[in-house]
């Protein structure tokens, strides 16, 4: 990078990329959180399984993470754990308020994104990264796809919501984990691109639930017996930004731990934090457990040993049906409603009262497994075979316009290093 670009972002590092072999499809996925490294993991082990196959026609992977998520325990375990690379670069930028973090993150994923000249951006979830890999793209005319396209919570106060819809309406190709993401685009009136490939994070499981089982210690660590304890997440900002939201949950999550079984709670640094802020007292229950972050093994480990889960994220939401776990989900709403209406997963909000009933009411439902859902565990080697089938230089951009006809013209066009 020329010297220029070092100055407006220097705490940008990144490492030697290698096999930029000209001719390659070359592919920079833009991650930051650890939904993110969990998605892009099992996108690099498709692209690397590919590359062992093929003499020709390999595939060059940059991974940029954008430093959103920053704990070891919530980025670099992960990196460590998976078969995700470690990143080619990293922009550094940490937490903040939504605008500063995405407006931080602009220049700088820019910057890279002008230097690696990639054939194809892919982004993941619905993060301020997922935005920010988004726009950059966009404003790039760089072929954008978005891995778990077309979720919808219908809620425009949650970040996630503004990211997924705004990325949704940028991209050239949007891989949908569920037939009912692809029913939420059709009314938007996004139709073209759009692809059933089923969810990575259920690659992920079939990958490593075995694993999970022989390796982690994290139940005798803890002194938990399979199915004699529950466990608890909470990191939303709905959840945690707001005082009584969060300790209704926190009085509804004691009252459990006291009078139904024990419950741990692996806490995010944002809601650790919040509960500081707040000095919430919840030293007095020893049956309530507050652990730091948890890797994806040990994580994969105590879900899937659980009696119930009850979480406001996503991702857990899945984890457990895939895993066949009653989950509660702290929110009124989710994007993941194929869950609901299967039986596995119930809506408490965060009253306390509504979030004990939701428990006890929770059972193990009469419904099918979770491969009709969510496909059959090859959604990332999909993505791979869509990405490779597609040229890039042939997708219309969503004004009909072509894009910058090669990469060698993206190289010379003016209009991406200026506005």
């Amino acid at each position: 990078m020329d010297e220029k670009i070092q100055k407006t972002r220097p705490v940008v590092g990144k490492r030697k990329v290698k096999g930029l072999i000209s001719g390659n499809l070359k592919i920079v996925s833009v991650v930051g959180a650890r939904p993110q490294f969990i998605k892009a993991a099992m996108v690099s082990r498709a692209i690397q399984f590919h590359n062992k196959k093929k003499k020709k026609g390999k595939i060059t992977h940059i991974v940029v993470h954008t430093g959103q998520h920053y704990d070891y325990a919530m980025s670099q375990a992960f990196f460590d754990q998976l078969t995700l690379p470690a990143p080619h670069y990293h922009l550094g930028v940490g937490s903040g308020l939504h605008g500063w973090m995405t407006g931080t993150m602009l220049p700088r994923v820019e910057a890279v994104l002008i230097e690696a000249r990639p054939d194809w951006v892919l982004v993941y979830g619905d993060t301020n990264s997922t935005l920010a890999g988004a726009l950059t793209a966009a404003k790039l005319t760089i072929p954008l796809a978005h891995v778990e396209s077309g979720l919808r919570s219908y809620n425009r106060r949650m970040p996630e919501e503004i990211n997924r819809v705004l990325t949704d309406h940028l991209s050239n190709l949007l891989f949908c984990p569920t037939q009912i993401s692809i029913e939420n685009l059709r009314k938007e009136g996004i139709e073209h691109g759009v692809q059933n490939v089923g969810d990575v994070m259920f690659d992920a499981f079939l990958a490593y639930y075995g694993q999970a089982l022989r390796q982690s210690k994290v139940l005798s660590q803890n002194g938990l017996m399979p199915g004699n304890y529950s466990l608890a997440t909470v990191h939303r900002q709905e959840n945690t930004d707001d005082r009584v939201r969060l300790a209704g949950i926190f009085r509804a999550f004691g009252k459990i731990a006291r009078k139904e079984c024990p419950l741990i709670v692996p806490l995010h640094p944002r809601t650790l934090k919040a509960i500081k802020e707040e000095r919430f007292n919840l030293s007095r229950n020893p049956h309530l457990r507050l652990i730091p972050p948890l890797n994806y093994i040990d994580m994969l480990a105590l879900l899937s040993q659980a009696k119930i889960i009850l979480t406001d994220s996503g991702g857990l939401q899945k984890e457990a049906f895939f895993a066949r776990i009653p989950c509660i989900t702290l929110r009124n709403e989710t994007e993941w409603v194929e869950t609901v209406r299967t039986g596995w997963n119930r809506l408490s909000g965060a009253e306390p009262e509504a979030i004990i009933e939701a428990f006890r009411a929770a059972s193990i439902p009469d419904s099918p497994g979770p491969e009709p859902l969510f496909g059959d565990g090859k959604a990332s080697k999909q993505i791979i075979d869509l990405l490779l089938a597609h040229s890039p230089f042939e997708l219309p951009n969503k004004d009909g316009c072509q894009p910058v006809s090669s990469r060698r013209d993206r190289n010379n066009c003016q209009d991406h290093k200026k506005g």
